[in-house]
């Protein structure tokens, strides 16, 4: 299946594929009603380009993705917060993550940014094993911090 995978930038026609990814991923993380956002939010947010998407499309069907945003850290500089990274069951351990990932590496490099940051469940063993295979750092020793409006 990797071989007919090919990785592009989303566009508007992809957000409800995007939408459908982030709910999957909400239910393997045990957060099956975490996700109030709506395809509409989704929709206006994309549009005003608050964040940007790349997806993995096997036969004309989004079966992966990574949503992504520019932020800034006062320490390194530009930074790209990765936000979800999701591949569709089926299409997991197919190297369809590896493709998204080296592709949201080189737009990040092409972004000109010094760093991209996203977190991960610490029951995620299968991510955190990919990470760590393409030499990302696990930081230990910070909380995440948040406060609903």
């Amino acid at each position: 299946m990797q071989e007919k995978t090919t990785i592009r930038k989303a566009n508007k026609k992809d957000l409800l594929s995007i939408y459908n990814l982030v709910k999957e991923l909400a239910v393997y993380e045990k957060e099956p009603d975490a996700v109030t956002a709506t395809l509409e939010d989704y929709e206006n947010n994309f549009s005003d380009g608050v964040f940007n998407a790349i997806v993995a499309e096997n036969e004309n069907e989004v079966v992966g993705m990574m949503l992504y945003f520019t932020a800034y850290s006062t320490w390194k500089g530009k930074m790209i917060y990765l936000d979800d990274f999701v591949v569709n069951e089926k299409y997991r351990k197919k190297g369809v993550g590896q493709k998204l990932y080296n592709q949201f590496l080189k737009i990040a490099k092409e972004e000109k940014a010094k760093l991209v940051k996203w977190q991960v469940l610490d029951w995620n063993e299968p991510a955190i094993n990919f990470y760590k295979k393409n030499q990302a750092e696990i930081e230990k020793g910070w909380y995440n911090v948040k406060k609903f409006l």
